[in-house]
């Protein structure tokens, strides 16, 4: 519990003195304040920003960039607070995902006026991967719960399509084959307004699975295997996103679901889609918003993260699914100094009603919103709440320079080691009347051990650890990606 409270009370920053608050305000606000010459004062002076040049971008729009930026051209700064607010401007840059390294160097050219050079180096946009990934939750389900049977696989090609036209916009497109059949167009265009706070994202989506978890026993889905398509899901969005400033953004989406499933699901489990339904359709809006304040997004040491959505499922007359649900989810991280790091993550979430569909059920044990040590099962419940504290040690940094690569985009390879120690917490309400899991329900749920974090190219994060949870069990887990 004290660890829970300690993630609330951490998301929110400690008072500043007037000047700090001065100076944040400015670098975090896209409504550039007015800016009138005062006289220096004996620690430094007032300096006008003369030109900007960038340089290294042969893909990235110049507006892109500029964007990110504190200044324009014809801003005056204090010469004392020039080289933070040059910092914070670099972080900001590389949490764009579009560039390998940043620097930003100032150059004087007199005693009054200076230069902005914004060096980029910029990453490769293009990946064309062939598919061939678990069909499972995790590596350590597919491992423990399946036998690690090669079976249930997705193979096909994933197409991404970074930076479209040097507008950071998204492309991507999914050809998958295997357990599941699954085609999918998703395009992202952060910016439609010449003010570049305004976007859209476009998302359409069709699946068939043959091989369908159609209940849980025990935490564990049951899954069918049939030579027939089991069940098809169709479904399209719209999001239409705003970022009024650096680190605020908010995101309204509306999107339309058709689930269908085959007799045999139906028989099997006649609550799969609501009493004895073969057919599930229903129109959705969510709105979500988002402060980010971490210092890299693809492995944050210092900063803090807020996100709170709200997902509104039946918004039509005819619609067969009624269901509300939010969630709030926090996260800090502290730099202890002498590279050691504490990072400390919060997810509440709520739902209602406490009777829904099996289809439609939430839990906890999905993408990172897991118990460490709980990695196999699955524990549904309209209510949870999740809190992960980890304490770690840098053992090792270092950024190579492959200078034979062919590729640019692929010389600049950051390797990184951390030694990390951790304790989750975790509480799942049950649902009403729902006895086929709940031995993990209505109790507390924890975990603590202990691992190592490998962190490379393209925000690659490899995860080792061993963990003792509540129920006497341990065992070593293997993941990709942070752990939230």
């Amino acid at each position: 519990m004290l660890a829970f409270i300690f993630g609330l009370l951490s998301l929110f920053p400690l008072g500043k003195d007037r000047q700090d608050t001065v100076a944040s305000a400015a670098a975090d606000s896209l409504i550039r304040p007015v800016h009138t010459k005062l006289l220096p004062d004996s620690a430094g002076r007032f300096l006008q920003i003369n030109r900007i040049f960038i340089v290294g971008n042969r893909i990235t729009r110049d507006p892109i960039i500029l964007r990110e930026l504190s200044f324009k051209t014809g801003d005056f700064v204090y010469s004392r607070e020039l080289p933070s607010m040059l910092e914070l401007d670099k972080k900001k840059l590389i949490n764009t995902r579009l560039f390998n390294t940043v620097e930003i160097r100032a150059l004087e050219n007199d005693p009054n006026h200076v230069d902005l050079l914004v060096d980029v180096n910029e990453r490769w946009y293009t990946f064309p991967a062939p598919i061939f990934e678990l069909a499972d939750r995790n590596f350590n389900e597919w491992w423990q719960n399946y036998d690690h049977d090669f079976s249930r696989v997705y193979y096909g090609l994933r197409l991404y399509q970074y930076n479209m036209r040097g507008r950071n916009e998204t492309l991507r497109l999914i050809t998958q084959l295997g357990f599941t059949r699954r085609f999918n167009l998703t395009y992202r265009i952060p910016y439609i307004d010449k003010k570049q706070k305004q976007g859209l994202i476009i998302n359409l989506d069709f699946a068939q699975a043959k091989n369908l978890a159609y209940q849980t026993l025990d935490h564990k889905m049951v899954f069918l295997e049939s030579e027939r398509v089991l069940r098809t899901t169709r479904t399209g969005g719209l999001t239409y996103t705003f970022r009024p400033s650096f680190y605020q953004s908010h995101a309204l989406s509306v999107s339309y679901e058709s689930v269908t499933i085959n007799d045999t699901i139906m028989t099997l489990n006649p609550n799969y889609l609501g009493e004895g339904k073969r057919m599930q359709q229903f129109g959705a809006i969510g709105y979500s918003f988002t402060t980010d304040h971490r210092d890299y997004v693809g492995y944050p040491l210092r900063g803090y993260y807020l996100q709170v959505t709200a997902m509104r499922s039946g918004i039509m007359k005819n619609d067969d699914l009624e269901k509300f649900e939010a969630s709030l989810t926090g996260a800090a991280f502290f730099d202890l100094r002498k590279n050691f790091f504490l990072s400390n993550n919060t997810v509440i979430n709520w739902s209602k009603p406490d009777r829904l569909p099996y289809y439609n059920y939430s839990a906890l044990g999905y993408q990172k919103e897991i118990v460490r040590g709980y990695e196999v099962y699955v524990i549904e419940g309209p209510r949870y709440v999740l809190n992960k504290t980890t304490f770690k040690k840098r053992l090792f940094a270092r950024t190579y320079h492959w200078k034979a690569m062919p590729i640019p985009q692929f010389r600049h390879i950051p390797l990184a080691v951390y030694l990390k120690a951790y304790g989750d917490l975790g509480y799942v309400h049950n649902y009403d009347n729902y006895t086929m899991s709940n031995r993990l329900t209505g109790k507390m749920l924890s975990g603590i051990g202990a691992g190592i974090d490998i962190v490379g190219s393209y925000d690659a994060v490899f995860r080792f650890e061993y963990t003792y949870n509540a129920e006497g069990m341990s065992g070593f887990f293997f993941n990709i990606k942070k752990e939230f």
